[in-house]
């Protein structure tokens, strides 16, 4: 079958990958101009478009799905079915239509369950025990189409959106796989989603993420796991800020007795905050300026007076 794959970010590389070493014909690839990124803001290729050149397919970067030329070209290179990966832009009805198949998408969540721009991110902050992926027809509605299949994957108690979104992009690519192979055998119909369960998940911005040590202390270590690595859960720290990009839940007892919320204990390998009824320990932060470290190496560098706390 021939296709034409959309993504963007690391996390659709998995998916193209298996596509361009599947019995589909990979004849082209739709991804996002390139951007500037980092803290020198260079202006870079996106991971879709590397590997896509690596292999030698042809890249398509419009700047909106719109453009009369990109969809000129769409149709010269006839795809039977779009296989779209958080490719970040809103397809109109008239590319929908380009492929005799539809765009076949696949989302991070278990639909209808967290739908929109941050399934993962958003799972991970609801606590949720369980969450997957599912390949569905793409329609004009926000992650509304019909679905083809779905996958689970349980969540860890140490999981951060990272660590969760690179196991579902590794397992729904060969989900998206097989959805495209039962679409081409003829042995797949789309099921319409339930009115029921439905969850929306829009993007995470940072003003979304400060963090407030005056919160139970699970829903904060589920915060700090959920905006990692970006945005960043953030809190504040002798004025500046610091991101928070892993924690746990600690366990207190007489060598670690409970703390106020947002105080600070720091050990030689170790380093405390307190939220309401209970402790987290601070595994992984970045502060402003500065690369990501160790926790106990930040402390260690900033000496942590007694009495200092976080958030204020």
């Amino acid at each position: 079958m021939r296709v034409v794959f959309a993504g963007t970010p690391e996390a659709a590389v998995p998916s193209l990958s298996a596509l361009l070493d599947s019995a589909h014909d990979v004849v082209g690839v739709i991804t996002r101009p390139d951007a500037r990124s980092g803290r020198g803001r260079k202006t870079s290729a996106s991971p879709v478009r590397r590997v896509a050149e690596d292999a030698g397919v042809e890249v398509l970067t419009p700047t909106k799905p719109s453009d009369p030329e990109f969809v000129a070209r769409l149709r010269e290179l006839a795809p039977d079915a779009c296989p779209v990966v958080a490719y970040g832009a809103l397809i109109p009805r008239d590319v929908l239509d380009v492929p005799r198949l539809g765009w076949i998408n696949l989302h991070f969540s278990l639909l209808p369950a967290w739908r929109g721009a941050a399934p993962v991110q958003h799972a991970l902050m609801a606590g949720d025990d369980v969450t997957g992926a599912s390949t569905f027809l793409l329609e004009e509605g926000l992650d509304t189409g019909p679905v083809f299949g779905t996958m689970t994957e349980a969540v860890r108690a140490t999981d951060t959106a990272g660590d969760l979104l690179g196991r579902l992009a590794e397992g729904g690519a060969s989900l998206l796989v097989k959805t495209l192979d039962a679409l081409e055998a003829g042995e797949v119909t789309p099921v319409a989603q339930s009115a029921d369960g439905v969850s929306l998940a829009p993007k995470i911005l940072v003003e979304d993420v400060q963090i407030d040590w005056k919160s139970p202390a699970f829903a904060v270590d589920r915060r700090i796991r959920g905006a990692s690595p970006a945005p960043g859960a953030w809190t504040t720290f002798r004025g500046e800020r610091l991101k928070v990009l892993r924690s746990t839940l600690a366990v207190t007892d007489e060598a670690n007795p409970p703390l106020a919320a947002g105080a600070l204990r720091a050990t030689k390998k170790q380093v405390f905050v307190g939220a309401v009824g209970g402790t987290l320990e601070l595994l992984e932060v970045q502060p402003q300026g500065k690369k990501s470290m160790v926790a106990a190496d930040w402390a260690r560098g900033v000496r942590i007076d007694e009495g200092e706390r976080l958030g204020g």
